[in-house]
């Protein structure tokens, strides 16, 4: 991989397109029914420029940041994806392992291929997100599997009551399990960098993927004419299933999906340690507006929680500006997933590179030495341009 044709995270994008069959980029890269979710989460960091402070000095400049006791290098990481495994060799294992040579924390996906005690005994900062299942008792069971594994940070994703309208997958040809068919076997053909660097090489290495992690027990194969996978009973889960959890789990949880203040409070006085303001990256419910929209009317609510955010970042200004807007800390998911497609451990790690190299260079174009001075003084709304009459 050469750095050079890789300037900013939507490069790596472009390559993946390339490299992936349609049906499996389409997964990664689409929304649902029309993108409007998708579209406003990049639309919403338009509306927003900076008012910078000159000559402030800021040689000395550092992005560390603090969260949940832990340092990191810089205010952000890596979002859980599922499925990751499908479009990049070992996906999760990589991109794992880049975020913790980098020091920024990267969150498993539950939707893996990749068995969770893997990713932890080869990384043991990562956090683990989860699903949770319909029925207690396999809340139970996956959650002590989780802490038996060794995760200190637990992340539960609440904004997944029923399956989306992903239309865009069915028009592409995919489904989960995958469903053989010609189509999916010419994509295949077509595409044969990933038919044999990843699909192949993997079954080869590793025998045919599994969905590991949904439950305490091993899921659904990655390719399977007949197997559907069970996401029944989600649709009943309330706040008692969190506050049930907030018992037996010993870490830290985190709640992710939270896009009200209304919510924001009861995660608080649920004992939630932190809340990660989402709209899945535009996937589940379209017309949901940005969590950048919603964030400076979560923070009052949080208290002592950690707020994050994701969805929609693609630049070290983005960050700048989610963080000026309330945010402590914010995670990126697309852009790494492409970076491990076209480059592996080394692509996540270049990736990881040109975030961390904006974020720093627009510290000081901004005005600040740290990211505790990012604050709402530094940005202004940007009115929309007048109709001509």
């Amino acid at each position: 991989m050469k750095a050079i044709k890789y300037l900013s995270l939507d490069d790596f994008e472009r390559a993946a397109k390339k490299l992936l069959p349609p049906a499996v980029f389409a997964y990664v890269s689409g929304g649902v029914e029309e993108n409007l979710s998708r579209s406003d989460n990049r639309a919403a960091f338009d509306e927003w420029g900076f008012a910078p402070r000159v000559l402030v000095g800021t040689a000395g400049r550092s992005m560390q940041v603090e969260l949940f006791g832990e340092k990191y290098a810089a205010p952000f990481g890596i979002a859980p994806m599922g499925f990751s495994a499908l479009s990049a060799y070992r996906g999760d294992l990589v991109q794992a392992r880049a975020a913790e040579k980098a020091k920024i924390p990267m969150i498993m996906s539950g939707t893996s291929l990749i068995r969770l005690e893997d990713v932890c005994t080869a990384c043991p900062g990562t956090w683990f997100q989860a699903y949770l299942p319909g029925d207690p008792e396999r809340i139970r069971k996956l959650i002590d599997r989780v802490e038996a594994a060794g995760y200190k940070t637990l992340v539960v994703t609440v904004d997944v009551s029923v399956l989306s309208n992903r239309e865009n997958n069915v028009r592409a040809g995919f489904s989960a399990p995958l469903r053989p068919s010609v189509k999916l076997f010419w994509q295949g053909i077509t595409h044969p960098r990933w038919s044999i660097g990843t699909f192949l090489r993997t079954i080869v290495q590793h025998g045919m993927p599994h969905l590991e992690n949904n439950y305490a027990e091993r899921g659904a194969p990655i390719i399977s004419r007949n197997v559907e996978r069970d996401l029944s009973m989600r649709d009943h889960l309330d706040w008692s299933h969190l506050e049930a959890i907030r018992k037996r789990w010993k870490g830290r949880l985190v709640v992710k999906g939270i896009m009200a203040p209304e919510d924001a409070k009861i995660a608080r006085e649920s004992g939630m340690d932190g809340i990660i303001v989402s709209n899945h990256g535009g996937r589940q419910l379209d017309g949901t507006v940005s969590p950048l929209r919603v964030l400076p009317s979560i923070v009052p609510e949080a208290g002592t929680m950690a707020v994050m955010m994701d969805s929609g970042i693609r630049r070290g200004t983005d960050v700048l500006k989610a963080l000026c807007l309330g945010a402590q800390f914010v995670f990126v998911g697309r852009p790494f997933n492409y970076a491990a497609t076209v480059g592996g451990e080394a692509g996540v790690a270049h990736a990881i590179d040109i975030l961390k190299g904006e974020v720093y260079r627009n510290m000081s174009l901004v005005g600040v030495n740290s990211v505790a001075e990012l604050s709402l003084r530094l940005l202004r709304p940007i009115p929309p341009l007048p109709v001509a009459p």
